[in-house]
């Protein structure tokens, strides 16, 4: 289970004389509730990305697979803002969140045009065309490097520092992937398979830092339609391939590709904005050592692929590496509240 204990809602009553003194912290509860519900959705359905790649890699080269799942999570992503902001004009908020984008400085546009580009396009290109040169359990290592390049970048950049609590766990966290990685592993690797992967994790860590800084600036909804925007214009060369890949793919490859642009392009990338924005970026970073742990599971329910005892033994100790880093020591028991009556 994922727990993630620093959240925006921190409301504390205000004592009136004579007033009973009791704690409001039901809306706290509620939003730390929505964060840990939101980071499991996302490390579901990431982890869930991995078997639908598997699904459509043989009907679709990398670049056309990238851009297919950004035309899909494009639309899915316009769909979904387009719900969350008239639930907003409903309530009687403009934006769900931080200002509107036509209010922000010209260069936080650029910068989010930059990280869609990054994020949607060259990170899955080059994770897709790794793939084509090492097995899954190495792009899985390789892969899970990028919590690491967050945590670092997030400790310098964006002045989160390095909390052991964090380190700690996530070094357990990630001897896990080595474990799931060593235990699923067929050997299969090149150097340029290797490179890509590395690459693909460097931009992934870089990309996730950033975010959090333009989150200051913009919602995340419109943040995360925005970027897929970017990256699908990006990604328009491989159009001809793409159309010529759909054409000749059988339908269960197509519907594949449909499922990566909803669900873990779509639904993950927003429930992954949320997260991002109530806590820290290299805790939510963390979470994600627990995809190749769900990986495992859904391959095993999905796929009927019997995983080794090591992997599950990696997945456990991935998982509790989450638990180390996602959570902070408990602080010291406060005193009752204080009752006065007049």
């Amino acid at each position: 289970m994922l727990v993630l204990d620093r959240c925006c809602c921190h409301d504390r009553p205000v004592t009136q004389p004579g007033a009973i003194d009791v704690p409001v912290n039901t809306p706290a509860r509620r939003d730390r509730a929505l964060v840990v519900g939101a980071a499991s959705v996302t490390v579901v359905l990431w982890a869930s990305a991995f078997v639908g790649i598997r699904a459509a890699a043989e009907d679709f080269d990398p670049g056309p697979l990238t851009l297919a799942r950004a035309v899909v999570g494009s639309l899915g992503l316009a769909l979904l803002h387009s719900v969350l902001r008239a639930r907003g004009a409903r309530a009687g908020g403009a934006t769900p969140q931080r200002g509107r984008l036509r209010d922000a400085p010209r260069k936080v546009l650029v910068g989010i045009v930059l990280w869609g580009v990054a994020w949607f396009g060259v990170y899955n290109i080059a994770l897709n065309a790794a793939e084509h040169h090492v097995d899954a359990g190495t792009a899985a290592l390789l892969v899970n490097l990028a919590p690491m390049v967050t945590a670092v970048l997030a400790g310098l950049v964006l002045g989160e520092g390095f909390p052991r609590r964090l380190i700690a766990g996530m070094a357990v966290a990630f001897l896990g992937v080595v474990v799931v990685a060593a235990a699923t592993s067929t050997g299969r690797y090149d150097a340029v398979g290797v490179l890509l992967g590395i690459a693909a994790a460097v931009i992934y860590g870089t990309a996730a830092t950033f975010q959090k800084r333009l989150l200051q600036h913009v919602d995340a909804p419109t943040m995360t339609l925005v970027g897929c925007l970017a990256g699908t214009v990006a990604c328009l060369p491989f159009a001809p391939e793409l159309v010529r890949a759909v054409a000749a793919a059988p339908a269960s490859s197509v519907l594949s590709v449909v499922y990566l642009g909803v669900f873990p392009t779509a639904v993950a990338f927003t429930t992954w904005g949320y997260v991002l924005s109530r806590t820290s970026a290299g805790r939510t970073a963390a979470t994600t050592y627990a995809v190749p742990a769900v990986v495992v599971v859904l391959s095993w329910l999905v796929l009927r692929e019997t995983p080794p005892a090591l992997a599950l033994l990696g997945g456990a100790l991935a998982l509790a590496g989450v638990a180390v880093a996602t959570t902070r020591r408990s602080s010291p028991a406060r005193p009752a509240p204080h009752l006065e009556t007049r």
